[in-house]
């Protein structure tokens, strides 16, 4: 078997917040591949907290020091975005058997589509096993405090968005 090269690689997703969860993947990723990029997706129909541009913005902001990670958008098919920025493989995050159940039958589906991009899955460290975007959403909607949930720059949007929010600021 061909020994393949970890050189580039994509983190989809729709990231609408991006979580510390989100963070701690790209993070330990950097030091797996020489380029990361997380691309944003696009659903033209689907309304989110944060529409693409801003969530693109607040990643960016999120990721403002770290070197060889990018952010970009992406519509359609992740395995079809990751041939057009030429990266090798796609990276999910796992945070539990529910994530695997879904995860898994796409993985093969991809593999199938593209089998030369390799899905490769990481664990998230246990102190953000548990966040979600959509736990996010919920706690801002009711006015609970995310700070320990999000970076600053998504606490700062959630805030201008629900200011009857919470936060230990």
């Amino acid at each position: 078997m061909a020994r393949m090269s970890l050189q580039s690689a994509v983190f989809p997703g729709t990231f609408d917040p991006f979580t510390l969860g989100h963070l701690d993947l790209v993070r330990r990723a950097r030091g797996l591949f020489a380029e990361l990029t997380v691309a944003v997706a696009q659903h033209p129909t689907k309304d989110g907290l944060f529409d693409v541009h801003e969530r693109v913005a607040l990643i960016e902001e999120s990721l403002a020091g770290l070197d060889s990670v990018h952010v970009t958008t992406f519509e359609g098919l992740a395995v079809d975005g990751c041939r057009s920025l030429g990266a090798q493989v796609l990276l999910r995050g796992l945070r539990g058997t529910i994530d695997l159940e879904y995860e898994r039958p796409m993985a093969l589906s991809n593999r199938a589509m593209a089998p030369e991009i390799e899905t490769v899955f990481l664990l998230p460290a246990s102190e953000t096993a548990h966040i979600s975007s959509t736990l996010v959403r919920q706690i801002a909607r009711l006015g609970g405090d995310a700070s320990t949930f999000v970076p600053g720059p998504v606490l700062r949007a959630l805030h201008k968005r629900f200011p009857e929010s919470k936060s230990h600021d």
